[in-house]
């Protein structure tokens, strides 16, 4: 079992490269998928983000209101280390469960985690970076998710910078160029994953 660690900041286009690594045969174990799924109401998580908040972070119908939340934590550190410290012991539980059931398998493992240089995490194989000019990013991010301008810088400004990212990287893949570009650097990426060993 290979396990590859795949980050970058936010806009850089780290879905997709994961949505192109599990076309050539990766297992992708996406983080914030995993986030979603506890924080849906009747979760200990959940319960525990609307004791800590209150209704304030709730949709009409009851559900996580994402943006609410982000609102409040992307503004202060207090808030965004609570956040934390309710969601993160969940989900390194949840996470180590998944990774569990490839144990001792052929399997490659990429785990699509946009904060892994922040928390630190280690013990991979190999660790991938998507990296993208912050500017070009913050435009994709305005034009194509339709996000605030001023809410994306405030999101960028709580990650990791790129040159932090780009020392931790085993692989960059540069995704600065057009969708052509970007599969070839993907194909790159596979063939270097395929050559690793866990040896």
């Amino acid at each position: 079992m290979l396990e590859i660690g795949l980050t970058g900041g936010i806009g850089s286009g780290k879905s997709t490269v994961a949505t192109m690594l599990a076309d050539r045969g990766a297992v992708v174990l996406d983080s914030d998928s995993l986030v979603r799924e506890l924080q849906v109401p009747g979760t200990p998580v959940f319960e525990a983000m609307v004791a800590h908040w209150g209704d304030k972070i709730l949709a009409a119908d009851g559900t996580l209101d994402r943006g609410a939340l982000a609102a409040i934590v992307f503004e202060d550190p207090a808030e965004l280390k609570a956040l934390t410290d309710i969601v993160h012991p969940a989900h390194a539980i949840e996470m180590e469960r998944r990774r569990s059931a490839y144990e001792g398998s052929d399997a490659i493992l990429v785990f699509d985690i946009p904060l892994l240089v922040e928390v630190g995490r280690g013990g991979f194989d190999g660790i991938v970076v998507v990296d993208l000019d912050p500017e070009i990013a913050l435009e994709r991010l305005v034009a194509v998710r339709g996000l605030d301008e001023a809410d994306a810088r405030s999101r960028m400004a709580n990650q990791a910078s790129r040159n932090e990212r780009l020392k931790k990287a085993d692989f960059v893949v540069d995704n600065a160029g057009s969708m052509d570009d970007l599969i070839a650097e993907v194909n790159r990426c596979w063939e270097w994953i395929t050559t690793l060993s866990t040896d």
